[in-house]
């Protein structure tokens, strides 16, 4: 398993992949409360451009009343495009009081992530 930890001004976000087979399970933690938020599963497939890229398809659940979509969303659908493997993403960050501007830190840090493709 790869653990990966990015720094925010408030804390820290944990991911940590794993292979399983040919597929990748990615687990997101942070702030406060760490939890199980959502579960985004993330399939490749030709991308509607039409250019030979790779891109994703994803479901997701829910926990009622958790936002981690947004968050597990981004990371699955990456990874899947970058590795052309069937990723589930799972996990939660949570801080009490989050300010408009901490959610941006985070959403761009997620967004920035992208390990090597295994």
């Amino acid at each position: 398993m790869e653990r990966h930890v990015i720094p925010l001004s408030f804390g820290e976000l944990l991911i940590e992949e794993k292979a399983i087979g040919d597929d990748l399970l990615i687990c997101v933690s942070g702030g406060e409360k760490p939890h199980i938020g959502c579960c985004v599963l993330a399939i490749p497939r030709p991308s509607l451009a039409g250019d030979g890229s790779i891109s994703a398809t994803s479901s997701v659940l829910n926990v009622t009343g958790h936002k981690d979509e947004e968050i597990c969303r981004r990371i699955a659908q990456r990874r899947c495009a970058e590795t052309g493997r069937v990723v589930v993403c799972t996990g939660g960050f949570h801080v009490d009081h989050i300010t408009e501007e901490q959610i941006r830190e985070v959403l761009l840090a997620v967004s920035s992530y992208s390990p090597l493709p295994h």
